[in-house]
Order: structure tokens, then C-alpha cells, then sequence
């Protein structure tokens, strides 16, 4: 990572805009928790249907509100029981290091980051630990704590079912996640300060994320048009960003994981800073 170290001390000592981390599921795949799409991904392990742009919809919800809280219970309770990693813990640590330069964008909805220790993160696809009302007729909750985590086997109870009520109007309370047919907004899911980040990085560090949703492609390109440093973070090496970033002189890669790479990026931003 010499390279990389000369990069970042520059941007360091000599820059005053963000140094940008864009989070995806790969991170959160070395606490064990299964990337969407792979061979046993989340979207094939519990549902019905495989595909989840049919699944993973306000419409299917629904038509199917049953179904599909089942689904988000066994997905709760993946989820607790995954602890933050390696990956997780560095970025923490990064933070404390940069203050205010600091800026973590993830795409995960498992809390993760947070459990780790980060304090300020934008979570642009929503977080499985809120709830909030179908109807929209009141501001996003933390998770009933009557409902309980369940097998994806496990119908839901009437207790369940009561739980999962607004308590407001009585409508069906919805998880706080941006479905495939839902868009990207300022309210829920910091679709303004994502580009407003983006528009301000000096260098972003793309981690475990392979460019499957339109937000973070755009971050991507936002800073890419700017001709500032983009970082890849994944083992893989032919991902969606490889392919719109190749040629780019301001791309660098690091082809190892999230849990082996982070570690060492955090000790090079420390030395730097003691510098």
C-alpha cells in the first residue's frame, strides 16, 4: 500500500474536503451475514420467490404483509446474531482519527457499523432495527421489542401481528428499508447528502459493494467526474465499478477483504497524523 500511503498523506496534510467510505454487503459478509444475491444470499434463504425484485417490493408487501414479515423476522434474527468484525471496528477507529473529514455511507440496513462504535453514519438503504407506519402517518420507530425473532419457517402470532400495528391509525407497520419499486429520498434515506458528500470527497474508499443500485453508482460517478481518488475494496475483480472506473488514473485497488484491508489502512491514517 505504498502507493496508497503517499496518496492519503497528501490528501491528509494538504486537503480540506471528505475522505468518503461507501459500504456494501461484502463487509458485513465476514460477520457471517449473507450477501443478497449470492448461491445461499438472504434474498434465496427466505423467500418464496428467488427473485428479489418481485419480493423485495412495497407492492408484494402488500399483497403478502404476512409473508414478508416473516421474512424480516428471520432476518432480525440474523442479524443479532452477527457481531461487528475487523472491518467494522477500523472504521470506527478511522473516525475517531479523522473527526469531521470522516464520512461512512453504507448500504447495509444491519446496524453493524453503529454496534461497532461509528457514530455518524448515513444509511442509504434504511435500517432493520425501525419501523415505521404503511401509511406514512408518523415518523420511523425503533423495532417493537414484543416482536419477537423468528426461523423463516415460523408463521407469526397474534401477538406478533398486534405488535407489528402502527399504533397510531392501525395500519400494518412496514421494516424502514427502500424497497426495488420505492425511490431514494432526503427523509429517510440522505439521497441530498449523499451527493453533497460525494460533491465534497477528496478520496472514497468503495468497500464490498459491487454496484448493483443506482445511488451508489452515482456517488461513484460524482466522484470519479471530479477527477478525485476512488479506492476499490473487494476481493472480486470484475464488479460493476471495475468495469465503469477502467482507464481512470485516480482509481487504486485493493483486492484483499474488507477485515484484512481496513486494519491496515487505519494504522497508515494514524501515522500519518502523528506525522
Amino acid at each position: 500500500m505504498k502507493e496508497l500511503e503517499s496518496i492519503l498523506h497528501s490528501i491528509i496534510k494538504e486537503k480540506k474536503g471528505y475522505i468518503t467510505f461507501l459500504t456494501g454487503a461484502g463487509i458485513s459478509a465476514e460477520s457471517g451475514l449473507p450477501t443478497y444475491r449470492s448461491i445461499d444470499g438472504i434474498w434465496i434463504k427466505g423467500t418464496k420467490y428467488h427473485r428479489p425484485e418481485e419480493f423485495g417490493t412495497l407492492k408484494y408487501f402488500r399483497q403478502e404483509t404476512e409473508e414478508v414479515w416473516q421474512y424480516n423476522l428471520f432476518w432480525k434474527k440474523l442479524i443479532a446474531e452477527a457481531q461487528p468484525n475487523e472491518g467494522h471496528l477500523a472504521l470506527a477507529e478511522i473516525e475517531n482519527l479523522l473527526g469531521d473529514r470522516f464520512k461512512l455511507i453504507t448500504q447495509n440496513v444491519d446496524g453493524l457499523h453503529q454496534r461497532a462504535g461509528t457514530q455518524k453514519v448515513y444509511e442509504i438503504h434504511g435500517n432493520k432495527q425501525k419501523v415505521r407506519c404503511s401509511k406514512e402517518c408518523s415518523e420511523p420507530i425503533d423495532f417493537p421489542e414484543n416482536v419477537k425473532q423468528k426461523e423463516y419457517t415460523e408463521d407469526l402470532k397474534p401477538e406478533d401481528i398486534d405488535g407489528l400495528k402502527c399504533k397510531k391509525c392501525g395500519s400494518w407497520l412496514r421494516p424502514h428499508t427502500l424497497w426495488f419499486d420505492e425511490s431514494y429520498n432526503e427523509k429517510y434515506y440522505y439521497f441530498d447528502t449523499a451527493y453533497d458528500i460525494a460533491d465534497h470527497t477528496d478520496i472514497l474508499f468503495v468497500i464490498g459493494t459491487s454496484g448493483s443500485t443506482a445511488l451508489p453508482v452515482s456517488i461513484v460517478e460524482t466522484v470519479k467526474i471530479r477527477a478525485r481518488w476512488i479506492v476499490l475494496v473487494n476481493p472480486e475483480s470484475d464488479t460493476y465499478f471495475d468495469h465503469i472506473l477502467k482507464g481512470s488514473k485516480t482509481l487504486y485497488s485493493i483486492r484483499e477483504s474488507s477485515t484484512s484491508a481496513l486494519p491496515e489502512l487505519k494504522t497508515i491514517i494514524k501515522e500519518i497524523i502523528k506525522m
